[in-house]
C-alpha cells in the first residue's frame, strides 16, 4: 500500500503530466498552422487588427479585452482561434488555454479553462470562463470614431475552499459585464500606428474570480476601469502596456490593480505569440507579485 506522501508526489505527477500532453497537442496544432495555406484563416481584416488573446478567453491583449473580435473573419465569414497562456510570478502560475469563435465579425464566443497553482502550499484552483462579446458598432480602422463592443465573462470556480475560507459573498459562480472602445490610428505617431483601448467594467470577481465574488468588505458589483494602449513598430511587432483597476472586497486582504509590458509578434494571419512583464501587486496577502507573462494564439480558420 502507498504511504499518503507517495501516493500525493504520483497524483500531482499525474496531473502535471497530463498537463504537459494538452500543451504538446495544442502547440503541435499551432505549428501545424505555420506551414497551412493562408486561406484557412479568415482575410478580411488587416494583419494584428484582432489583436492576441486576453487572460480570460477574449481577444484583446494580456489582461484587457479589446473591442476588437477574435480572429480574422469579415462580415461574411467565421473565424475560431485556440491559445495557451501562462502567467508566472513570485508567488504563483496561471496556466489557460482556450478557444474562440467570431460569427460574422458580429459576435465572440470565448471559453477559457484557467489553472491558478499556488507554488508554496501546493494547492490548485481551476476556475472556466464563457464570454460573449458583440461589437455594437464602429470599425476598429475605417470609421471616424472607435470600435465599440460589450461582452459577458459568466466564470464558475471549480475549487471553492480557499474562497470560503477568505470569506467570500459567493464561491460558486460569478459574472463580469464590460463595455469598451477600440481604434487603431494609421501611422498617427511619426508614421507608426498607435492602438488604444478604454473599458469599464461591472464585477464581483475577487482575484479574477480565484477567491470568489465578492466579499465581507463589499458585495455588490463595482465599477473598475481597464486600458491598453501599443504603438506598432512594423506590421508584425507591437509594443504595449495594458492597465487594468481591479475591486476590493476582502477585508481578509487589499487586491492592487494589474499592469503589463508586452511585445506582441504577429508573423502572419495563422499564429502569434506575446511576452510580458506583469506587475499584479499583492495576491492573497503576497505582495509584490511581478514576473512573466507568455501566450501563444493559432487561427485554424
Amino acid at each position: 500500500m502507498k504511504s499518503p506522501e507517495v501516493a500525493f508526489v504520483s497524483k500531482d505527477r499525474n496531473r502535471l503530466t497530463k498537463r504537459f500532453g494538452t500543451y504538446i497537442v495544442l502547440l503541435v496544432t499551432i505549428g501545424c498552422q505555420l506551414v497551412t495555406s493562408n486561406a484557412y484563416a479568415g482575410q478580411g481584416k488587416l494583419l494584428a487588427t484582432p489583436g492576441v488573446t486576453q487572460i480570460e478567453g477574449t481577444g484583446g491583449s494580456g489582461i484587457v479585452p479589446w473591442a476588437s473580435l477574435a480572429g480574422y473573419a469579415s462580415r461574411d465569414e467565421i473565424a475560431a482561434s485556440t491559445f495557451a497562456t501562462r502567467v508566472s510570478v513570485d508567488d504563483y502560475r496561471l496556466n489557460v488555454l482556450g478557444m474562440a469563435i467570431n460569427l460574422y465579425d458580429r459576435v465572440e464566443i470565448s471559453f477559457a479553462r484557467q489553472n491558478f497553482f499556488l507554488k508554496y502550499a501546493g494547492q490548485e484552483i481551476r476556475q472556466e470562463v464563457i464570454g460573449f462579446k458583440t461589437r455594437l458598432y464602429g470599425d476598429l480602422v475605417y470609421s471616424p470614431y472607435p470600435q465599440v463592443s460589450a461582452g459577458l465573462q459568466y466564470k464558475t470556480l471549480k475549487d471553492r475552499d480557499i474562497a470560503e475560507t477568505v470569506g467570500a459573498d459567493r464561491t460558486d459562480h460569478g459574472y463580469d459585464l464590460y463595455l469598451t472602445a477600440t481604434k487603431l490610428h494609421l501611422g498617427l505617431l511619426n508614421g507608426y500606428n498607435f492602438l488604444w483601448t478604454a473599458g469599464v467594467r461591472s464585477t464581483k470577481s475577487n482575484q479574477l474570480g480565484f477567491l470568489g465574488y465578492g466579499g465581507d468588505r463589499q458585495d455588490s458589483y463595482s465599477l473598475q476601469v481597464e486600458a491598453s494602449a501599443a504603438v506598432f513598430v512594423n506590421r508584425s511587432l507591437a509594443i504595449g502596456l495594458d492597465y487594468r483597476q481591479k475591486p476590493n472586497n476582502l477585508s481578509f486582504a487589499k487586491e492592487d490593480d494589474w499592469v503589463d509590458l508586452f511585445i506582441a509578434y504577429i508573423p502572419n494571419k495563422q499564429v502569434n505569440f506575446t511576452l510580458a512583464y506583469v506587475d499584479l501587486g499583492a495576491i492573497a496577502g503576497a505582495s509584490d507579485q511581478t514576473g512573466m507573462y507568455l501566450s501563444i494564439t493559432g487561427y485554424p480558420w
